[in-house]
């Protein structure tokens, strides 16, 4: 009989998290959940732990360990705290892929760990490989470990490729659906409210990601992780408005022949499919049908409105760290706007000063990457206030 997959889940409680349960809980005869993890919803955490028994249990706050570890005090389950923890439980033998869920700049080291330990990725955790990105692809071509992407785009530009990987790309197509401001003027979005924001038309995710949607930093961080993820220059990068969702990206050939991946909005697929790889299982996903989008339409990014697209791109032409500044810089921005501090066009503002404002390191150590990544928060939340 062949060994269950066993999954460790960084970030089980958020949007990607709870959806590969869901995978995970469809193929109980596969998959052997072995790890999962949360930052403070202890709660939601507790009931996971309970419902799937994985091997242990990692709350990352550590204020809550008392209260998941003695509501699983009569489970078979071991349960930890801390961020160290989050490093310590993918090196576990058990584990054969890691999934890192984490929001943000807190996904880099326990990725590095994993890569480390030798287990393959399933990568939803963008930031990593846009604030490190030379970094973590070099130690993973060096472990000879994979890293599966997770992101729907990324997702699709992998499975465009399965099978063409010796044939080399003249160019890769990320769309974007334009959130809930396509189409609005710069005067339109000085009024924006977080409420707003956070109405993505196709997808639904955790308020950081959608808030990025909306602003269009989250297709700018997708185009420096492709970067990274399948080894192309800056120019090979295009980004291309398509509101319907359905056509996920698409990839281009030397000989111009093109390959796209096209589904319903459905983030279980592109988890499932990195799990799982090389195989597909069945699924019960509703099917798209032609019939009920007789039209797909295109149309340019637009760049001058949204500038945080615009920031990505010089971030990565920059390269060192100034994808790491830009990205850290956001976060710090993202908040300050869900918290009503600043206003929806501010977001592109402020970041565009950091990453003029943050020292830059041309060839970073990873202890670079920390200190860049302390500089460029403090700078920004110097500009929220």
């Amino acid at each position: 009989m062949q060994q269950k997959k066993g999954v460790a889940i960084l970030g089980s409680t958020g949007s990607i998290g709870t959806q590969a349960l869901e995978v995970i809980a469809a193929y109980p005869d596969y998959f052997d959940l072995q790890v999962i993890t949360a930052q403070s919803n202890a709660k939601l955490l507790i009931q996971q732990a309970l419902q799937f028994q994985p091997n242990a249990v990692v709350i990352a706050d550590e204020s809550h360990y008392e209260t998941v570890k003695n509501a699983l005090f009569s489970e078979d389950i071991h349960v930890y705290a801390g961020a160290d923890a989050l490093c310590q439980v993918v090196e576990f033998n058990d584990v054969h892929v890691v999934l890192t869920a984490l929001v943000g700049y807190a996904g880099l080291k326990p990725t590095l760990a994993a890569i480390a330990a030798g287990k393959d990725l399933a990568l939803a955790n963008k930031e990593t490989l846009v604030v490190a990105g030379e970094l973590v692809t070099q130690r993973a071509k060096e472990k000879g470990i994979n890293i599966y992407p997770v992101d729907s785009e990324h997702s699709a530009i992998f499975q465009c490729l399965v099978g063409e990987f010796h044939n080399p790309l003249e160019k890769i197509y990320l769309t974007a659906s334009g959130g809930p401001f396509r189409g609005w003027t710069t005067d339109q979005l000085k009024t924006v409210t977080p409420a707003q924001a956070l109405k993505h038309p196709n997808w639904t995710m955790g308020a950081k990601i959608t808030i990025d949607s909306a602003s269009l930093m989250n297709k700018g961080l997708e185009v420096i992780e492709a970067k990274w993820l399948f080894n192309l220059k800056p120019e090979q990068i295009d980004v291309i408005v398509h509101p319907q969702s359905i056509v996920h990206s698409l990839v281009q050939f030397v000989d111009g022949s093109m390959k796209a991946q096209m589904g319903l909005p459905d983030m279980k697929l592109p988890i499932q499919f990195a799990l799982t790889y090389p195989d597909r299982f069945p699924t019960t996903f509703p099917r798209f049908n032609f019939l009920d989008y007789p039209s797909l339409t295109f149309e340019p990014a637009d760049r001058a409105t949204f500038g945080n697209l615009d920031l990505a791109y010089q971030a990565m032409e920059f390269g060192g760290t100034k994808a790491c500044a830009l990205n850290a810089s956001n976060e710090i921005a993202v908040d300050a706007f869900l918290k009503e501090k600043i206003g929806f066009l501010d977001l592109a503002r402020i970041n565009a000063a950091t990453m003029e404002q943050t020292g830059f390191i041309a060839k970073p150590t990873y202890e670079d990457y920390v200190a860049v990544d302390a500089e460029a928060r403090r700078i920004a939340a110097s500009l929220c206030q």
